[in-house]
């Protein structure tokens, strides 16, 4: 529902990270672009929207009013939406894509 309403908005970009197993924040990142600040606000305003009438209305968020990065947390789903520029600063994709290392083995 997620993935169908980023693209529904014109999301670009999106990314799916599993992260269970490797953080307890959640079990899924996702990661998506908007064209501009506009842009932002209004796919994570229809986000809201459609989480809301799924039944998971107690979504925390943070950064909506600014629009250059708006984080999402459904609990088992954390959303990300950036400006292409501020992505790219943070570029968190990264660090969480990375594999795991086993911490016994000396590299």
């Amino acid at each position: 529902m997620v993935l169908a309403s980023l693209e529904e908005s014109k999301a670009e970009d999106i990314v799916s990270i599993s992260i269970a197993g490797k953080s307890a924040l959640g079990d899924h990142m996702i990661i998506a672009s908007g064209r501009s600040s506009r842009h932002v606000s209004a796919i994570c305003d229809h986000l809201l929207r459609e989480l809301k009438s799924q039944g998971h209305g107690s979504a925390k968020v943070e950064g909506l009013s600014n629009g250059d990065w708006v984080l999402i947390d459904t609990g088992d789903i954390i959303i990300h939406v950036f400006r292409p520029e501020v992505r790219e600063f943070y570029n968190i994709e990264k660090m969480w894509m990375t594999p795991d290392v086993d911490e016994g083995t000396v590299h």
